[in-house]
């Protein structure tokens, strides 16, 4: 069985930041503001945040270490027998909020953690994966997100997309309005078998995967004409990717209830939102093809094959 590394992962995912950062960069035209910052408790992270740029409205690429002597109540809740043991936990999480309704929102997410106890054997898993959330979707775009995915993961074995492509649609689904968030990608969590150079590498090829994914969607769609009522929208289905957050999220929970940093936890939420009572899209409207045509799940790259 291959040792832990921490070092290796940490240094892995401060680079990781770096490169996302320099190719949004590349993109925007304008820099992320950086704010280094440390948690009493202890541990610290690297927030970068970048507003009102030429492409994005708002995003966040953040990476964090923290420890403690004692998991949240959101880390033991499926897990209960590691309720005492001492942590670390650390990962790069990313949310991009484009300011062109045309162009999808994305998060992306790579994290480890590790349960410690006196006198026992270190517990650690993997966890993470990406999703999009389109307002306008395109087709072409869905499969080729979905397409880098299966990529990334087939290196791993051919059960691994299917398995985190169902885990993605499951989990980002807002249980209190039976409606997925957005198209899906990837999620796993608890990953630690079977052993951590396998998972470790599984957790880089997602990481480095991201912006393969991501870039070609934003290339496509950044220079097409949307008015007012292409922006009301979106800032209308925003609000649906703040309920998923605030209520579901489980990264979310954890940076609240481990004592994170709460700028740098809540730097996922779009400037600009609005919620309308009971509001249902036009019949046969450019809006209501979010609702019929893509916010269900599909398996995207078969219907491709067809």
């Amino acid at each position: 069985m291959s040792s832990v590394d921490i070092a290796a992962v940490k240094s892995y995912l401060l680079e990781l930041q770096d490169s996302i950062c320099k190719q949004l960069e590349a993109l925007d035209g304008q820099a992320f503001l950086e704010e280094s910052w440390e948690r009493p408790a202890g541990g610290g992270g690297r927030t970068r945040v970048l507003e009102e740029g030429n492409l994005i409205e708002k995003g966040g690429v953040n990476f964090s270490h923290v420890f403690g002597d004692q998991l949240p109540p959101s880390a033991t809740a499926a897990r209960p027998e590691l309720a005492g043991r001492s942590f670390q936990a650390m990962g790069v999480s990313l949310v991009i909020h484009p300011r062109n309704p045309y162009i999808p929102t994305s998060h992306a997410n790579v994290r480890f953690f590790v349960a410690e106890k006196t006198g026992e054997d270190p517990v650690w898993w993997f966890g993470g994966g990406y999703d999009l959330t389109p307002y306008y979707p395109f087709l072409d775009d869905v499969i080729q997100w979905h397409q880098v995915a299966k990529e990334a993961c087939e290196p791993f074995g051919p059960q691994v997309y299917p398995q985190y492509k169902k885990w993605c649609d499951e989990y980002f689904h807002l249980k209190h309005r039976d409606e997925p968030r957005g198209v899906g990608g990837l999620f796993f969590d608890d990953l630690s078998e079977p052993d951590f150079d396998h998972c470790f590498a599984f957790m880089k090829a997602v990481g480095d995967s991201y912006m393969q994914a991501y870039q070609p969607i934003i290339e496509k769609r950044r220079d097409l004409e949307y008015g007012e009522r292409e922006r009301e929208f979106q800032a209308f289905r925003r609000g649906r990717y703040v309920e998923f957050n605030l209520v579901w999220d489980r990264g979310t929970l954890f940076g609240l209830q481990s004592g994170g940093r709460t700028e740098s936890i809540l730097m996922s939420l779009p400037p600009y939102v609005r919620w309308g009572y009971d509001w249902k899209p036009e019949p046969g409207s450019e809006e209501v093809k979010l609702y019929t045509d893509f916010l269900k799940p599909r398996d995207w790259l078969a219907e491709a094959k067809g």
